[in-house]
């Protein structure tokens, strides 16, 4: 097989898969789709095996990150962690719809800066589901839209906010106060932007009034455990992105002795809470970064960067929009894990920081548009059916095209201030 039928056979089994991925036809799980073309593209040889096992093993801080936030949300789930704050967050609310918005939306701000927007829609999402139940809410889905938008808006605060920021930079990512002095003004504007299209788009549900009379349970003592366990995360994961080490064997050891006291102490069977576990996520990644790896194959990256540079050279404004535009779009058309792994190394280099940081903008932001523009927004789907709801591709799609379009102009606009 010549090279331009591997490549022009590399790109429709990656079309397929990553269509497969976003449409899910015939309610076939994600991860089927990922994982059949990966394993496609080995079998007729258009990637070898040892580059198959190579892209896996580019994925694995992302996998020990998911590892580590899914058994956190897990185990503070099983103790019933979520049911009590949620409880406290409608009480909170005094009856007044709008107010739990607001409060939901202001915590979803604070868990996505400090444990990353994949434990927003992994963490947060069941504590939304259970709030909207205690305060008796008739349409729950206007909160539960909330989990998966401030996941992707306020995903570029810290570099910890989200996996991608690491994607991006690599081995060259800013000092702390540099990338605070870059990106809390575009981070601003994209989360109150995002509330402020979110609140008026759902206005109509949130006229309605909701329960009052909030009973709060009690919180036993592994629910306690789990509190400290993600607060002590939060703290190894801002310290971890100060000293530049990975974040992801963090999360995994924090997660893993995190619900091995809280079972030990209720002496639960562990099994428990590793069922509840959505494994099914990590060999979804591992398709994708195999995906990508092929991808690379074909030249697309050398094409890419070669084609940056040069509108670099010609215009740095124009090539900055353009960029986080293009990028914003992309993640929507193949999701922000592989769209950002092959940014990365087309921004790696020689290139305007500006450039870099439309791109990055666009990579976090942009997801917003569609259900699986990132592997948050997935997660949140899979937390979506676990408490019996679903959204659908449309519908996300027909709010998303609202939302992230006007956050993403003033975010990538905040830029040139």
């Amino acid at each position: 097989m010549n090279n331009y039928m591997g490549h022009t056979y590399i790109w429709i089994i990656s079309f397929f898969a990553v269509a497969g991925v976003i449409i899910r036809p015939f309610k076939i799980p994600e991860v089927v789709w990922a994982v059949a073309g990966a394993v496609l593209l080995v079998i007729f040889k258009l990637i070898l095996p040892d580059d198959g096992l190579t892209g896996i093993g580019k994925g694995t801080d992302v996998y020990l990150f998911l590892t580590g936030m899914m058994l956190l949300a897990e185990t503070a789930r099983e103790e019933k962690l979520f049911d009590w704050l949620a409880a406290h967050a409608a009480r909170m609310a005094q009856g007044s719809a709008s107010r739990l918005f607001l409060l939901i939306y202001l915590v979803g701000v604070v868990v996505t800066i400090f444990l990353s927007n994949d434990a927003t829609a992994v963490v947060l999402t069941p504590a939304v589901a259970a709030a909207v139940r205690a305060a008796k809410v008739d349409k729950p889905l206007p909160y539960l839209f909330i989990c998966a938008f401030i996941a992707n808006a306020a995903s570029f605060v810290l570099p910890i906010s989200n996996p991608a920021n690491l994607v991006i930079y690599g081995s060259h990512m800013p000092p702390l106060l540099h990338w605070l002095a870059q990106y809390i003004l575009p981070s601003f504007f994209a989360i109150t932007v995002t509330y402020i299209m979110l609140r008026l788009t759902q206005r109509e549900a949130l006229k309605a009034k909701i329960e009052t009379d909030i009973t709060i349970p009690v919180l036993a003592q592994g629910g306690k455990t789990a509190i400290i366990g993600i607060g002590a995360t939060a703290v190894i994961l801002l310290i971890a992105s100060a000293l530049d080490i990975q974040l992801g064997l963090p999360t995994a050891i924090t997660g893993i002795l995190t619900s091995a006291i809280v079972i030990t102490r209720a002496k639960k069977n562990p099994w428990m809470v590793i069922k509840g576990v959505s494994w099914a996520v990590l060999p979804l990644v591992a398709g994708l970064f195999v995906i990508v790896e092929a991808l690379g194959k074909t030249g697309i990256i050398e094409r890419l960067t070669t084609l940056l540079h040069e509108n670099a050279a010609h215009s740095v404004n124009a090539t900055a929009w353009g960029s986080g535009i293009i990028t914003a779009f992309a993640c929507n058309l193949m999701n922000n894990l592989p769209t950002g792994l092959i940014a990365g190394n087309v921004v790696q280099g020689n290139v305007p920081e500006i450039i870099k940081s439309s791109v990055l903008i666009g990579i976090d932001l942009g997801p917003n548009l569609s259900v699986t523009g990132s592997l948050a927004t997935i997660l949140w789907l899979v937390a979506l059916r676990r408490e019996g709801l679903d959204v659908s591709f449309w519908t996300f799609l027909k709010l998303g095209a609202l939302v992230m379009t006007v956050s993403l102009l003033f975010a990538l606009g905040t830029l040139w201030i």
